[in-house]
């Protein structure tokens, strides 16, 4: 019998592997789910696989792992994600 674990995640998605797109990009929701001594990524938001996730939290849905709670006005003046793709086993 398999034990079924699963898990909200939220964190960034960059542009690694796909087409460029000139348009910021933005945080992402997707949940991972242990199932057959294994780990495995699922993301409906996309009709392809893919790749360079950096998780930021994990929880039981999205109220757990908000990145952001603010009571009262507040101004974000900058938020940049760079994500680039290692191409060595080694980086330097």
């Amino acid at each position: 019998m398999n034990t079924l674990l699963s898990g909200y995640c939220t964190g960034y998605l960059g542009d690694i592997g796909v087409l460029f797109n000139p348009d910021p990009m933005d945080l992402s929701a997707w949940f991972e789910v242990y199932l057959g001594g294994h780990w495995h990524t699922v993301d409906a938001s996309h009709n392809t696989a893919r790749i360079g996730r950096i998780l930021m939290a994990t929880g039981r849905e999205a109220t757990d792992v908000a990145i952001s709670t603010s009571f009262g006005a507040s101004l974000l003046t900058r938020f940049e994600v760079i994500t680039e793709e290692v191409t060595s086993a080694n980086p330097t």
